[in-house]
């Protein structure tokens, strides 16, 4: 066993380099300019797709790996450390792939699944509208049945890869008589190009700007019933399923891009002098930094047994909603302290810390707010 251990670490250790290597090269000094364009350019997606850094949980026959989700936890942590901008590629293999992956048909596995591997479709998934964020049971959008088509009609916003999305999985009403309207959620795959689909203007948002964002607009757009992911009427169960990875997944990220910020300020404060001195030498400096080097260790290790224990297949619905919650308002405070350890300088855009601080903002609010997240704890307190 011990044995295994070592092996596996030296693999895990071998493929970070590797990941690492490939995103100086060829992430790094192109990120800016992503963010400015708001788009991180199809290029790239088709060069993670032959270094096989997309979607690595495939299987074989579909272009993949076959490897487990410590693979993916490595690739989501090292996009992390270029910039949160890029956390569309992670959504695209460990959120919205899974749902074709574990729900959909031998056919459309097989005309979706070696596309996402290789990069050449971007996927997304569509959930939220505006009127139903955290309240998923509130959709609006219908998919009502007409022959061999679904008749789709309604409109999604904050979309990430929404853009630049061929593939989206939306999550609509079929059975709008259902009751509770919860068994009346199904999901549909819909290919950008489908009449009567359009997407809106990318939105401008605080953060995050390399992670195109957009509406999606759905008009009387017809959609093959084989579309369909599942079952009609367990889209929500679905949905609630596959939650758990994306939280997962948002809590990896945050808890990378603490560290990122910890790592810069701590050579900052070693470097910027005041008073005669550097400003790590003083003491609120040396507090503010152990508390934070704390934080993020604690999160850390919380984070790493919950990903041992989402492979093993357990049940850990309330811990994740733990983890996403506290890391990513854990991750809000970093940032501020950090920038504050910055002085006027953390302010200024050429600082690393300025986006990040910006960028971290929207962790409590996606895939479920975090009061969402204490109200699942709670209830499964038996509260």
């Amino acid at each position: 066993m011990q044995s295994t251990n070592v092996e596996q670490k030296i693999e895990f250790d071998i493929f970070r380099k590797s990941v690492r290597q490939f995103l100086s090269k060829h992430a790094a000094p192109y990120f800016e300019q992503w963010e400015e364009d708001k788009q991180v350019p199809r290029d790239f997606w088709l060069e993670m797709g032959k270094q096989g850094f997309l979607c690595p949980w495939a299987d074989e026959q579909y272009g993949g790996s076959g490897v487990d989700f410590n693979y993916s936890v490595i690739i989501n942590e090292e996009l992390s450390l270029i910039g949160a901008g890029i956390g569309g590629i992670g959504l695209h293999s460990d959120v919205v792939m899974p749902y074709i992956d574990e729900f959909g048909t031998p056919e459309q596995k097989q005309r979706w699944l070696p596309k996402a591997v290789s990069g050449e479709i971007i996927s997304a998934i569509a959930m939220t509208e505006p009127g139903a964020g955290s309240d998923l049971a509130g959709i609006k959008t219908t998919a009502i049945l007409d022959g061999d088509h679904y008749v789709v009609n309604g409109e999604k916003t904050f979309i990430t890869n929404g853009y630049s999305a061929d593939l989206v999985i939306v999550a609509l009403i079929t059975d709008p008589s259902a009751q509770p309207i919860h068994k009346g959620v199904s999901l549909l795959a819909i290919e950008a190009g489908t009449p009567g689909f359009t997407k809106g203007k990318k939105l401008k948002k605080i953060g995050q700007h390399a992670n195109d964002t957009s509406e999606l607009i759905f008009e009387n757009a017809r959609v093959p019933k084989e579309n369909l992911i599942g079952h009609e009427g367990f889209g929500f169960y679905y949905m609630m399923q596959k939650l758990q990875q994306e939280r997962l997944v948002l809590a990896i990220g945050a808890i990378a891009e603490a560290q990122r910020m910890v790592d810069i300020t701590l050579d900052y404060v070693k470097q910027r002098t005041a008073f005669g001195r550097p400003i790590g030498k003083f003491q609120n400096t040396q507090f503010k930094i152990a508390e934070m080097a704390t934080q993020v260790k604690i999160g850390d290790t919380f984070v790493k047994q919950l990903v041992q224990d989402h492979i093993s297949g357990k049940d850990i619905v309330t811990e994740v909603s733990m983890a996403k919650w506290w890391i990513t308002d854990m991750a809000q405070q970093v940032a501020i302290d950090c920038m504050q350890l910055h002085g006027g300088f953390g302010y200024m855009e050429e600082y690393e810390i300025a986006r990040r601080y910006r960028d971290v903002a929207v962790g409590s609010i996606y895939a479920g707010t975090n009061e969402i997240m204490k109200q699942i704890i709670a209830k499964n307190l038996g509260l």
